[in-house]
């Protein structure tokens, strides 16, 4: 049990890294960081996301779910504002971050627990 999150955290640490060298606009100085900024990311989607998801709920209704894309890449630009060496510059940046991140993370997911 502890392995499994301990290998999922650098999974997603990893996956962080590996966007911060593909999107232009954020930076993560290392690895270190990345593991800090997953952490951070997790704490602020379990905590601060599903306030704001449930009173953005007629936004994603209207926009069929596409409104998740702005709420994430917002969430992902929050976390950034509270740890060092994670920067995300620009809304864009955080869209594109997001995207790559969910998809990346997926995907290593999947090569590594299957």
């Amino acid at each position: 049990m502890l392995t499994h999150i301990l290998a999922d955290w650098l999974v997603c640490a990893l996956a962080l890294w590996i966007v911060a060298q593909i999107i232009p606009g954020i930076e993560v100085r290392g690895f270190g960081s990345a593991m800090i900024a997953t952490v951070i990311i997790g704490l602020v989607n379990a905590i601060i996301g599903p306030v704001v998801k449930f009173l953005s709920l007629p936004f994603i209704f209207l926009t069929l779910g596409l409104f998740l894309l702005i709420i994430n890449a917002a969430l992902l630009g929050l976390a950034a504002l509270f740890t060092p060496g994670f920067r995300v510059r620009g809304f864009l940046p955080a869209l594109l971050g997001s995207i790559v991140l969910t998809l990346l993370t997926s995907l290593l997911r999947h090569l590594v627990f299957r």
